[in-house]
């Protein structure tokens, strides 16, 4: 099987390689000897938002300091 990758970066893989992952969304990508190599990732909803937050660039540290600020206002 064969998968190509477009110009902007991106592959289509194939519907039987995937059925092998039924239900993944996200896959860890990492290199091997000159092989790119995907590994399903389950994600809970808990990890997805500590990845958009750390995507943002907000840490623990911001996100207890807006809940002390939230329970001082209130």
């Amino acid at each position: 099987m064969l998968a190509k990758l477009t110009s902007k970066n991106q592959l289509t893989l194939p519907k039987a390689v995937l059925s092998s992952c039924p239900g993944a969304e996200y896959f860890d990508v990492s290199e091997d000897n000159g092989r790119i190599v995907l590994t399903p990732v389950r994600l809970n909803k808990a990890d997805a938002v500590r990845s958009k937050l750390a995507n943002m660039g907000i840490s623990e540290d911001d996100v207890a300091d807006a809940v002390n600020w939230a329970h001082k206002a209130g």
